[in-house]
Parts: C-alpha cells; sequence; structure tokens
C-alpha cells in the first residue's frame, strides 16, 4: 500500500506534466500502475486526456491504459470532492452496523463536499465499523463522528 500523505497538492492538468511523469517511469517494471498512480496524485485524478500520452510513451494502446484505469477503484477519472470516507462494508463492520451507518451517511453528505465510497475491508475489524477518512484509519464510527473527522 502507498503511504498517503506524500503527494503534492493536486494541479490543473497540464499534458507537459503528464509526459514527464510518463518518461520518468516508464523504466520501470509494470510502469503503467506507478505512472498511473503519479498522475493520480499529481493532479488529484487521471484525466480522460492523460491516456493517449500514456499510452504513447509505453508503446501501448489507448484501449490498454483505459482498460487498467477503470479497473483499479484507487485511479479517479474526475477531481474528488474535498473529503473521502472509505467506509468498510466487510462482514465484520456489517454486523456492528455499517450499513445502516453507510445509508445514513449517503444522505447526510449527498451533495456535498463528502464523498462516502464502500470498501471491503480495512483490517480494522475489532473496532468495526471503521472507514479510512482523508486517507486515515478510524474505528467504532458513528455518523457524527464521520462527519466531524471529515469536515474538520
Amino acid at each position: 500500500m502507498r503511504k498517503p500523505g506524500k503527494t503534492l497538492a493536486p494541479a490543473p492538468f497540464d499534458a507537459d506534466e503528464v509526459r514527464r511523469l510518463a518518461e520518468g517511469l516508464k523504466a520501470l517494471d509494470g510502469a503503467l500502475l506507478p505512472i498511473l498512480h503519479a498522475i493520480n496524485d499529481r493532479f488529484g485524478h487521471v484525466d480522460e486526456r492523460a491516456v493517449p500520452i500514456v499510452a504513447d510513451v509505453l508503446n501501448l494502446t489507448r484501449a490498454e491504459v483505459h482498460g487498467v484505469l477503470t479497473f483499479y477503484h484507487d485511479f479517479r477519472r474526475a477531481p474528488a470532492p474535498r473529503h473521502v470516507v472509505r467506509l468498510c462494508r466487510a462482514e465484520a463492520c456489517q454486523a456492528m452496523g455499517a450499513d445502516a451507518l453507510h445509508a445514513e451517511l449517503e444522505k447526510a453528505c449527498r451533495g456535498g463536499p463528502v464523498l462516502v465510497e464502500a470498501v471491503y475491508c480495512l483490517g480494522n475489524c475489532a473496532l468495526s465499523p471503521a472507514a479510512l477518512i482523508d486517507g486515515k484509519l478510524y474505528g467504532r464510527l458513528d455518523v457524527a463522528k464521520v462527519l466531524e473527522l471529515a469536515r474538520t
């Protein structure tokens, strides 16, 4: 897992910067994933305009790059809202009320600066329900606590 907090602030799309990132990482084995991560980290998402650039640098088809980009949920294809809550929906968290928590959060956060996403197992089962809130792990959550943490 990549370490949170090692990224630059998101920047506006820059095709030259995308090419520099891709060229700088293309020598790695399996370079596509590190390049997509670098673009995602730098710009806050992987803009569709980056796909042909990455394909060109790696001598891949656009379809190959697009397929990897859309397969992995860690890559954003549009800028993220201000706060992201990744709520665990695995069995232990479900047993401790994660489904109801998810439904309540969806209602409370609709259209606002907080995005609620489902993930399956954060390895924090003893403290369920658990979530990653802006990349930091929390446990024993309820709606009020999630909203407080996401809005600070």
